[in-house]
């Protein structure tokens, strides 16, 4: 889960950047479809859920110690 959730931190705040100077990542276009307001929210939500991910899932080490428990 921390690699699904730095992939869509990178990918919302690439999108952040690239919006500013009037480009776009071609996987990303769809987002400004609905407005530029609801672009920005997916933009955001993109990155918040991205950190969500990456600093709430347990690590590697983790996972195998309760895998080990069990």
């Amino acid at each position: 889960m921390k690699s699904f959730g730095s992939l869509l931190m990178i990918l919302g705040a690439g999108s952040f950047v690239l919006n500013m100077i009037g480009y776009e990542f071609s996987l990303l276009m769809w987002i400004d479809n609905w407005g530029e307001t609801v672009g920005w929210v997916i933009r955001g939500a993109m990155v918040v859920v991205g950190a969500g991910l990456f600093f709430f899932s347990p690590s590697e080490d983790q996972a195998e110690e309760a895998d080990a428990a069990e």
